[in-house]
């Protein structure tokens, strides 16, 4: 903790989100998400390695690449037209404020405590000015101004697994498989789009940002958006209380299997930070203290929380 991210509460104002509580999104426009897709990861599903749009023209799996590319915009339009994908989202803003070190606490607007998030720090060896880092740390203590964080889940999965039932019954393996890719760059393409609408009117920190969407790619905007399984925050058993917090069974139809996957796969959830300074790392390795630290600050066995977080065991 001595080796913790400080940062200057006394001179920064966080910016107040134009609500707090929850905001439900049912049936957004699918064609409003396409402009957003990041079709990189979208050709590596298909085996096709190289950067969007240079691979169209790329010398080896070019023409390969550019009759997919050419299918998907044609499913995209029957998607659209048809209505085969709905696109539901929720997204929340909270009061917060660091706790023991590691930890965010979220209330109310009253100042009841809905939540505790437990995040976990960077324990790897740096340079003496690097600091090891925390998502917490992001977040203002609670003897510092009035701090907020946010959350969100998104899903464009309901009416994946009907259509691709019906292209499997037809023995048609390729427009299956397409369907599927499909919706998992629109889910992505969803949460990047309430991201953006988020920095510019939601929480309208950035309402002047004008990107692009390859710098949007290149996350060039202010804040992040961290979600629990990924390196900022590799615990996912996180999700259930972003999900109770967000309630997004009930507002998104996205669930949580036993494994805290998300159901339809289509999906995106994750936090919302708004502080400057914020940006993705890779907690890594932990060592044996702080899994016993965050086994009793989360009230679980220490057995249990190993078997959670055995990637990130030394």
């Amino acid at each position: 903790c001595e080796r913790a991210l400080r940062l200057d509460w006394d001179s920064y104002v966080p910016p107040k989100p134009t609500f707090t509580g929850t905001k439900v999104f049912n049936d957004y426009p699918i064609a409003d998400l396409i402009e957003t897709i990041d079709w990189t990861p979208f050709f590596i599903t298909w085996d096709l390695h190289g950067k969007y749009p240079a691979i169209l023209d790329d010398k080896v799996v070019g023409e390969q690449a550019r009759e997919l590319f050419a299918d998907a915009q044609q499913m995209l339009k029957q998607i659209v037209d048809d209505n085969w994908l709905q696109a539901n989202a929720v997204i929340g803003f909270w009061p917060a404020h660091q706790c023991d070190h590691d930890d965010i606490v979220i209330s109310d607007a009253d100042g009841v405590e809905l939540a505790k998030l437990h995040h976990m720090r960077q324990q790897i060896q740096k340079r003496e000015e690097e600091p090891n880092l925390s998502l917490a740390d992001f977040i203002a203590p609670v003897d510092g101004p009035a701090d907020y964080i946010g959350g969100f889940c998104v899903t464009t999965g309901h009416g994946v697994d009907e259509r691709v039932a019906e292209f499997e019954k037809q023995h048609d393996d390729y427009n299956a498989i397409l369907l599927k890719s499909l919706a998992d760059r629109l889910a992505e393409a969803f949460a990047e789009r309430l991201h953006e609408r988020v920095r510019k009117e939601f929480w309208a920190y950035a309402p002047d940002e004008a990107l692009t969407n390859a710098a949007l790619i290149r996350e060039r905007y202010r804040g992040i958006r961290p979600a629990p399984g990924y390196p900022a925050c590799p615990d996912h058993l996180e999700k259930d209380t972003l999900f109770e917090l967000l309630e997004a069974e009930s507002g998104t139809g996205v669930s949580l299997t036993e494994s805290f996957a998300m159901y339809p796969t289509a999906s995106v959830s994750g936090f919302y930070f708004s502080h400057p300074a914020a940006k993705y790392f890779s907690v890594g390795k932990i060592g044996e203290d702080q899994l016993m630290s965050l086994a009793g600050r989360k009230d679980m066995t220490r057995d249990t929380l190993a078997r959670w977080l055995a990637p990130n065991l030394e």
